[in-house]
């Protein structure tokens, strides 16, 4: 016969609402008391009865995962691992499963999350992104779903709950790093400049160089997303522009590698005849050769964070509202 936790209660000498609050990790238990009530789960062999506690409460102890892009393409930058990794670990924690879209377009993706939505599937989603004109995040605002943005927000709205870095702080920064360095001639390479986080970083890249009385040549921002075949025209354009840039700050990891390659394809050597700065500081700035120096977003803690507040709000539904 199964263990129960009115078994528990009785050989703690506790309440059962306590047993149950142990099982949340409530703050109105003390830790000694906590200590205690597991310690006896173990012994009697108590395990959570998870499909039960889902029917009691209405809930499906899961969280949406919405995608930049597909699942597919996503993976292949370690951004995405590493920001998931640090969701999984707090919804661990909490008994939480995650769902991740796998859409293999914006409309797709959108459609999903309506399903999610819709068919009660999910109890709060975490969107990884933030983009001008993006259907998800105004959908969900208008069902009232719990829901956390990875970025700083497109829309004024201060309903929604975000966790970000401060991207134009950092992009300030690797741009005054390269211009202490000597730079005068300093090109920012982007993404989709759609996304909130390509934005920021152009502005702090700007701020840099207006800081520094360094002119601003239009030429020398340019964007392609992942990948070697979108990079190669793009890297190009730049190296043959009659004075070419001779410091790149590079939005992320994976198209810093991009840009090494061509770099070396053109005989041009890393860092002797060209400096570069990257973001994220994944495990590709780390084994690439040479290293890169690239800037620490604290990938892993943005998905824990962001993580721990969407089960707040599932929690506490009234706390952003």
């Amino acid at each position: 016969m199964s263990v129960t936790i009115k078994d528990v209660a009785k050989r703690a000498n506790v309440s059962p609402s306590t047993v149950s609050r142990v099982l949340s990790d409530s703050s109105k238990i003390s830790d000694r008391t906590k200590r205690k009530v597991r310690k006896i789960m173990e012994e009697m062999g108590y395990h959570i009865n998870l499909n039960a506690r889902v029917l009691v409460q209405k809930s499906t102890q899961t969280i949406g995962i919405v995608m930049k892009h597909s699942a597919s393409h996503s993976l292949h930058n370690p951004f995405f691992p590493e920001v998931l990794k640090g969701i999984s670990a707090y919804c661990n924690k909490k008994d939480y499963s995650i769902s991740l879209t796998t859409g293999e377009s914006e409309e797709s993706i959108y459609n999903e999350v309506v399903k999610m939505v819709q068919g009660k599937r999910v109890d709060g989603v975490i969107v990884l992104y933030s983009k001008k004109d993006d259907k998800v995040v105004p959908y969900l605002l208008k069902q009232n779903i719990p829901f956390v943005v990875i970025g700083k927000p497109v829309s004024e709205s201060n309903r929604i709950m975000y966790v970000d870095n401060d991207n134009i702080q950092a992009a300030r920064e690797a741009t005054e790093y390269l211009i202490e360095h000597g730079h005068r001639h300093i090109s920012f390479i982007g993404e989709d400049p759609a996304f909130q986080v390509i934005q920021d970083r152009i502005t702090g890249y700007r701020e840099a160089l207006r800081a520094y009385g360094i002119e601003e040549n239009e030429a020398y921002i340019q964007n392609f997303e992942y990948g070697t075949s979108n990079g190669l025209p793009v890297i190009d354009k730049l190296l043959d522009l009659p004075e070419r840039p001779t410091a790149m700050v590079i939005s992320t990891d994976v198209n810093a590698l991009v840009v090494i390659k061509q770099l070396r394809d053109r005989h041009i050597q890393v860092p002797e005849n060209m400096s570069l700065i990257t973001f994220n500081n994944t495990i590709v700035s780390q084994l690439s050769s040479p290293p890169m120096t690239s800037i620490d977003t604290q990938t892993y803690q943005l998905g824990y964070e962001a993580s721990r507040c969407v089960i707040e709000l599932i929690d506490d539904p009234e706390m952003f509202k």
